[in-house]
């Protein structure tokens, strides 16, 4: 199993708009990647505003759904909601 992390690292001056990212962007990638749900994670202490994991049976499976076409519209959602520059993460599940 593999997971993709995006990760929203707490900046100064910066917005996130937690409804928005919860009810309408992250069912938006669900829905462009054909996945069932994701963990949304929403940062009280830490380095990070919030984050998102998406689950994916392998990196072939994240690649398929990452090279969608809408994949784009996914992207091009961020300022609707954030003004952070998102980091992400690709890991292994053990």
């Amino acid at each position: 199993m593999i997971r993709l992390s995006v990760l929203y690292p707490k900046t100064e001056g910066a917005t996130f708009d937690h409804d928005y990212y919860r009810t309408s962007h992250v069912p938006l990638a669900l829905k462009t990647w054909g996945l069932a749900g994701a963990e949304i994670d929403k940062g009280i202490d830490g380095p990070y505003e919030a984050a998102v994991h998406f689950t994916f049976d392998s990196m072939e499976a994240m690649g398929a759904a990452l090279g969608n076409p809408d994949t784009a519209t996914v992207q091009a959602d961020l300022p609707n909601y954030t003004t952070i520059v998102p980091t992400m993460q690709i890991s292994e599940i053990v």
